[in-house]
């Protein structure tokens, strides 16, 4: 997926004669229809010019009053934490994250995790529901537990091959649990293939026989299920959720939605800064056949990363998605195989003195795309600096990959779906994208993650395949232009001698598959590189909103 055809994707609207949006390289200049536009942003200036409706509120308040419940939750949880059982620990680390806030009490999160790690309490081995939670927020914190913990609800439990009692279908909380966690299954874990597929069963047949708000959680989970759903969506609809559970906290649920709303505060105005960036950006490079898209791209990195710490790195990271989507734009629909050839030449060289060497209409965008990356050195503190160089030679390398697909593309080359597979990892944008968002992080971050993420570990390579075959499933069933590269479901079709319904079900399994790598990379890495290791996974989550089930869909 390059990121231009995410981006274009996330408006629903699409070139006004291609049938379909696909993330493949399209065909060069000599072989596109000059009539061949996108279609123009749907938001022209909106964001630019929009007030939010007055509050009864201030901002000001909302951040005093924010704070005051902070400090209240901290009082409660410090005098009962020791008291809690384990149901308590795991209901209280759910509920913060699913609320958004828990970004607010690591120190309570991580104490409640090593408290459930180390001290199991048998007698909550008995509820589907608290093993479920437990099961997968300590996959999702990187700690290994074993499957094991679901025996004891099979039919017969000498073994993993019983079926899982059907009285589970009379606890719709615990069943949807245990669905959820059975999502953080790592490869080979055949057992909890039965349990996803034995809990979806069961969860579309009561789906219209509960009441709210069990009941749109179920739907939600059934599209996608809860460790592969975008944080920031999630609380957006648990918060009003929440307040109908008998146990609620109202303190919680207060902060929350203070906490949301100081959030998206925050997002307005980091848009409408990016759409005036954009905007003189886009005007000043004057390449009409590209798309306009930074709205879109927005919600992409919100979806990534919402929390208001993660401000300078959404910034990073949408700026730098913008000026890909218009390289990529021209290697893809405008520039002929010689400027193609010229304008990675430029970016390898990555020196202001050469843009002579560009056709004229290019000449600009270079230099906007080094003055800005100049700008994103300035605002690095110091010790930070270093990151530049990593930056530089992902984007580099993002260029070279743009330039073989070109390639491959004018000579009409079919490649193999381990070549197809090896570009298109690089040509997604994951790794370039992950390295420019860690970037605007703080200390967390050393030069040994940067590392990692620069040798495209397995954990990058699965995530940058998450996205790849997301992308092409939604492309096949939608279409495609005659002209463009066959996708990895046409070239995995042709490899093997498959249907195209069994090739798509054949990509639907490397999907899972990759999506299981990831789990497995969490909780097996140094947890000194578990903040880009969420990076990825959040990456790879905001698609699964974006391709939902083969379409474009926003929520």
């Amino acid at each position: 997926m390059a990121p231009s055809k995410l981006a274009d994707g996330l408006s629903g609207h699409r070139m006004t004669k291609k049938p379909a949006d696909t993330c493949t390289r399209c065909a060069i200049a000599s072989e596109v229809d000059k009539d061949e536009k996108f279609a123009p942003s749907v938001w022209g200036d909106f964001f630019i010019t929009y007030t939010p409706p007055n509050s009864q509120r201030s901002e000001e308040w909302m951040r005093e009053r924010a704070e005051l419940l902070k400090g209240q939750v901290c009082q409660v949880y410090n005098g009962s934490m020791d008291d809690m059982s384990e149901a308590d620990l795991v209901t209280c680390v759910d509920t913060l994250e699913r609320l958004g806030i828990d970004n607010h009490f690591p120190e309570v999160i991580e104490a409640a995790i090593n408290r459930i790690r180390t001290e199991p309490e048998p007698d909550a081995f008995n509820s589907l529901h608290i093993v479920s939670l437990r099961f997968r927020l300590l996959r999702q914190h990187g700690i290994w537990v074993s499957a094991d913990v679901f025996d004891k609800f099979r039919d017969d439990t000498r073994d993993d091959t019983g079926s899982f009692s059907t009285i589970l279908c009379n606890d719709p909380r615990g069943l949807l649990s245990f669905y959820n966690a059975a999502h953080m299954a790592v490869p080979g874990e055949v057992a909890l293939n039965d349990a996803i597929a034995f809990a979806r069963g069961h969860l579309e047949a009561i789906k219209g026989k509960v009441r709210f708000p069990i009941e749109k959680q179920i739907s939600r989970a059934l599209d996608i299920a809860l460790p592969r759903f975008t944080r920031r969506l999630e609380t957006m609809h648990y918060i009003t959720e929440y307040e109908h559970e008998e146990a609620h906290d109202s303190l919680l649920l207060e902060l929350a939605r203070l906490n949301f709303n100081l959030v998206r505060a925050l997002h307005l105005k980091e848009l409408k800064a990016l759409s005036l960036w954009w905007r003189d950006l886009y005007n000043t490079v004057k390449l009409p056949y590209a798309r306009d898209r930074m709205v879109e791209i927005y919600f992409w990195t919100c979806g990534m990363l919402h929390e208001e710490e993660y401000s300078h790195a959404r910034m990073l990271f949408a700026k730098t998605f913008g000026m890909v989507s218009l390289l990529d734009d021209t290697f893809d629909v405008h520039a002929t195989l010689e400027e193609c050839y010229k304008l990675n030449e430029a970016m390898q060289r990555w020196d202001e003195r050469e843009v002579s060497i560009l056709p004229e209409y290019l000449r600009m965008l270079y230099i906007k795309t080094l003055s800005n990356f100049e700008e994103f050195d300035h605002s690095l503190e110091p010790n930070k600096k270093y990151r530049m160089s990593y930056a530089k030679k992902a984007y580099k390398l993002s260029s070279q990959n743009y330039l073989r697909e070109a390639i491959w593309n004018g000579q009409n080359y079919q490649p193999s779906f381990k070549e197809h597979e090896e570009v298109s990892i690089m040509s997604s944008g994951l790794p370039m994208l992950t390295i420019i968002t860690l970037m605007g992080y703080g200390d967390v971050v050393t030069q040994e993650v940067f590392e990692w993420i620069s040798n495209v570990p397995e954990m990058v390579r699965a995530g940058s395949q998450v996205t790849r075959f997301l992308n092409d499933l939604s492309s096949y069933k939608l279409g495609k232009h005659k002209k463009d590269m066959p996708s990895a479901v046409e070239t995995y079709m042709a490899e093997n001698g498959l249907t195209g319904e069994e090739a798509v079900a054949g990509i639907a399994g490397l999907l899972e598959n990759r999506w299981r790598i990831l789990n497995q990379s969490t909780m097996d890495m140094d947890p000194t590189l578990l903040p880009a290791a969420q990076v990825v996974v959040n990456m790879a989550r905001t698609n699964e909103i974006i391709y939902l089930q083969g379409r474009v869909h926003l929520w």
